[in-house]
This record gives structure tokens, sequence and C-alpha cells, in this order.
């Protein structure tokens, strides 16, 4: 199995060029070193765009390489198989939308943020394409364990960037940094629901009027210093700190 951002040839050619560093050398590297950055990123976007038209059951190499308009040896010399190339573009895609999101966070940092402004960010980001792509990996994990092994920490990476989008409009309304966090599972699990369901029903009002109400509820909560009553989670945290 190769790893998923690295590159075999890079520690090949390091090994066989001459101990002095060359001009020409360095170049030759850098050269390759592109061209193999570039032919993996044109794979694992192409990885993506055939998850989301296709699935995860229907999808090929021969496909991948097709649509990313690369040779099938480019393709197995940087994957081994079918598994690999989905581990690295789903990963490809949760670090882009960490990268967006922490930008997010970054350049609104001295803005006033609004419940209003967070939820449409998080409805965007999650109906964008990005939990049609989680629809189609989740069933491989649930019966695949050296599979869902991979996936798990990269997941996890995401979530605690969503994390850092939450504290941002906690720390504006003054609210329990736990609570806040309870609030934002509940968030991304209506959403996730949401997004499914737009499989079965293209109907952008009834999508809308629950948005509308979830935005609602949480300007209320917020501005109570989002009190969602006992968290167990938060309760026994509470209860271990005291003790």
């Amino acid at each position: 199995m190769k790893p998923v951002f690295e590159e075999p040839i890079i520690s090949s050619i390091m090994k066989t060029r001459p101990k002095q560093d060359c001009p020409v050398t360095v170049r030759i590297v850098r050269k390759q070193v592109e061209k193999s950055a570039e032919t993996r990123r044109r794979i694992m976007e192409a990885t993506v765009r055939l998850l989301l038209r296709q699935g995860y059951s229907r999808l090929t190499t021969s496909a991948i390489s097709k649509e990313a308009e690369v040779s099938r040896g480019a393709m197995t010399h940087h994957y081994d198989s079918k598994e690999d190339v989905v581990i690295a573009a789903i990963e490809y895609q949760l670090k882009q939308s960490i990268e967006t999101t922490r930008k997010y966070v970054d350049q609104n940092a001295n803005r006033d943020l609004s419940v209003d402004d967070i939820i449409d960010y998080l409805w965007r980001l999650m109906a964008d394409g990005l939990f049609y792509m989680t629809l189609e990996y989740l069933p491989e994990m649930r019966h695949n364990a050296p599979f869902k092994t991979r996936l798990v920490p990269v997941i996890q990476g995401f979530h605690s960037s969503l994390n850092e989008i939450w504290a941002v409009i906690s720390r504006r309304y003054n609210a329990d940094p736990k609570h806040a966090e309870v609030v934002l599972n509940a968030t991304m699990c209506l959403f996730r629901g949401m997004v499914a369901q737009t499989i079965v029903r293209s109907d952008p009002e009834y999508f809308d009027e629950l948005l509308s109400l979830w935005r609602q509820l949480l300007r209320q909560m917020f501005a109570t210093g989002l009190e969602v009553g006992n968290s167990p989670r938060v309760t026994k945290k509470k209860k271990a700190h005291v003790s």
C-alpha cells in the first residue's frame, strides 16, 4: 500500500543523485516532483467527480484513469488499488473542506458572525457534494474494517475544524463551549438527514423552511446563553472536575 501523499520516486532519485547538488539535478528533481503531484491531484479530483456521478460500487480504476486523463501505468504507480485511490480522494476532499472552513474562520475573525451566517455556511458546505461523498463511503466503512481504520483520523480532523468555526460564535455570545459543541453536533446531524432526503425529495421550499426553523431556534438558544439542558457527557465531565 502506497502512502497517500508521499512520492516514492523522490527517495529513489535522491539516492542516485550526486553528492553535490548541481542546479540541473535540482531542477530535474523539482520537475519530477511537481509532475507527480499534479498527476495525483488529477487522479483524486477525477475520483471525487466519479464517486459523486456514479457511486462507489460502479467505480473502476480504468474509469478513473480515463477521467483524469492519465495512463493506467501512472495510475498504478501512485495507487495499488481502487480502495487506495478512493481513500486518497476522500482525504483530499476533506482536507480541502478543512482548509476552506479555517479560511472562513480566519477571514471572519474580526467580524460579528451571526448564527444565520454559520448555519448558511455549514449547509452550503454539506449540500455542495461533501455529504453525498460521505453517503458513498459510509457503507464500505461499515463492512471494511481496514478501510474504516484509515479514514477515521481524517474524518476526525474535519470535525475538529468544524469545532473551530463554532467556537467563534460561542465566544461572541459568551456561551459554554461544551454546550456549543452539542449544538454543533445536532446541527450537523440535522444537515446530514436533510442532504440524504434531497435524494428522494426535490423541494427547495421544504428545506428552506427547515433551515429557517433551525436558525430561529438557535438564535433563541444563543440569546439565552445556550442553555441546552444537562448533556450527560458535559454533566459527567463537570462532576469529575468537582471531585
